[in-house]
């Protein structure tokens, strides 16, 4: 059988067809679309400038709440999907700075709180589809059992190992600690990124083919852009430029089955683009102003589109909750924007990895007919952390006291109850090399001197009578131009110290 026939037809095995019912009512089903690494100005109705076009992102925000003060809880991706699982800031985790590959262990341990346990415990069926980069545990081959021993000098404090050599991986065996173990009924997911090894699939947790082929990489001189991957392992089958297709087919499926069945169902898809590898399909190449990037990004709004139209066309619109938003901000350079005169993060400072708004700043939309007035915005402050508890307070069911402490519901702002976020004091946003920024009200202080991210320079060294990290009023400065850092002592110390009563913080619900 081809492995085209495999990924159309791996749905079938969730269950016979049932008559066309509606989800149990007041839970409505929940669709959690991720892109990766796209940027507030990515999104036209953000960006009346933007020299991309995204006309079914747009029509979701006319048809729910768009909001203007969203954040990543981390400017890269694997802590953002962490928090988006798990309510908990990344920091916190095994892992607190830096990210998976693709041979990575998993992040979450089992029998961990996740939003898609919680919606289990509720009555959904959950699927994940798409970009998992949690990590996997990998079977391991007998003479290298050692590797995962605690006193293997690759092991962290937290005994998580981020790598592992693929020479030491027996693929034959399916891995362990995947979304299934997690709060998923159905995956099918890529392990990490799209320009990491191994380049395969895995349906249920299990290898759809074993990465047997190799891929030399390509683009390899870009300075990771373009159509970018590195060298590694690979599937035979394996097409890069069919898999934000592939994953778009596959969430289509899932709705049509699941429209049919009595119970509500939640889907994440965390789509894998536009991170590198660009690639945008024949048809779409030279169709924005903004090259391949550009129109890369247009096919993840042509993805939006699809799944959008398969919800509407089978009548499940008014009670699916349907959420879009990205990882972290554009991985778009100063060259990219003065060669295309796009400005990928709109009017904000910095890129992906950095503790600037440019980094962390981004688009976050909500369409729920049945509770949120169509056309309206917010500009209360928000972190994709909330999910949990939003679901929680939606199905009016609570969350465990020992998880979430970062998740704060969103729900009375979707509704128009309140323009702030009840009980949320502040968020916190992590920049790639661990710098810390603290976000309350306008003030927004770093931690550190230099973006702690992709922009350069990444960090500087304080000189003596110079300020020791940043303070930003975004209010009157919302391109952070100007350090209010010695100007405001009594500012720098206040949100220092709720930063540290942060940290040390575990909240109940």
């Amino acid at each position: 059988m081809s492995i085209c026939k495999k990924i159309l037809g791996g749905l079938i095995a969730l269950g016979a067809m049932a008559p066309p019912t509606v989800a149990q009512q007041g839970k409505p089903n929940i669709v959690y679309i991720l892109a990766d690494d796209m940027g507030y100005g990515d999104v036209s109705i953000y960006n009346p400038d933007s020299r991309i076009s995204t006309p079914h992102i747009d029509g979701l925000a006319r048809e729910g709440m768009r909001f203007t003060d969203a954040h990543a809880p981390t400017s890269v991706c694997t802590p953002t999907r962490y928090a988006i699982m798990t309510g908990t800031y990344a920091w916190r985790s095994r892992l607190p700075v830096g990210v998976l590959r693709g041979y990575g262990r998993t992040l979450i341990p089992q029998g961990s709180f996740t939003v898609g346990s919680l919606l289990q415990q509720q009555g959904y069926h959950t699927a994940v589809i798409g970009k998992w980069h949690l990590g996997l545990d990998w079977a391991v081959k007998e003479s290298h059992r050692g590797v995962l021993n605690p006193s293997n000098p690759q092991m962290n404090e937290f005994g998580m190992l981020r790598d592992m050599d693929p020479e030491h991986i027996d693929f034959t065996q399916p891995p362990k600690g995947g979304p299934l173990s997690l709060g998923f009924d159905y995956s099918f997911i890529l392990p990490a990124s799209l320009d990491m090894e191994p380049y395969c699939y895995l349906e249920r947790d299990t290898l759809i083919e074993l990465p047997t082929a190799h891929t030399p990489g390509n683009d390899l001189n870009t300075g990771y852009t373009g159509a970018f991957w590195r060298a590694g392992k690979m599937a035979p089958s394996f097409e890069f430029d069919r898999v934000l297709p592939t994953f778009t087919d596959k969430a289509v499926q899932y709705i049509e089955q699941q429209a049919k069945q009595p119970q509500p169902f939640f889907l994440y898809l965390p789509l894998p683009a536009p991170h590198t590898p660009w690639l945008p399909a024949d048809d779409q190449r030279g169709a924005s102003s903004a090259g391949d990037y550009g129109d890369f990004v247009q096919m993840v709004d042509d993805a939006v589109g699809r799944v959008l139209r398969a919800i509407d066309s089978l009548g499940i619109g008014q009670n699916t909750l349907v959420i879009f938003t990205s990882d972290n901000g554009p991985y778009w350079r100063p060259q990219f924007a003065e060669r295309f005169d796009h400005h990928a993060t709109g009017p904000y400072r910095g890129m992906k990895g950095d503790a600037f708004e440019g980094g962390h700043r981004i688009p976050f939309i909500v369409r729920w007919p049945a509770a949120v007035k169509q056309g309206t915005a917010s500009d209360a402050l928000t972190t994709l952390a909330n999910l949990p508890a939003t679901c929680a307070a939606i199905l009016k069911t609570g969350i465990p006291t020992d998880a979430a402490p970062d998740s704060y519901s969103i729900l009375p702002v979707l509704k128009g109850e309140t323009a702030v976020i009840p009980g949320q004091r502040a968020v916190i946003h992590q920049a790639s090399n661990g710098y810390l920024a603290i976000r309350q009200g306008p003030w927004k202080l770093i931690d550190g001197l230099g973006s702690g991210g992709f922009s350069e320079p990444q960090s500087e060294e304080a000189v003596s009578g110079g300020p020791a990290g940043q303070l930003y009023n975004l209010e009157k400065d919302p391109q952070e131009t100007t350090n209010r850092y010695q100007q405001f002592p009594d500012k720098v110390k206040e949100l220092r110290a709720l930063l540290e009563e942060i940290k040390k913080m575990q909240k109940t619900h």
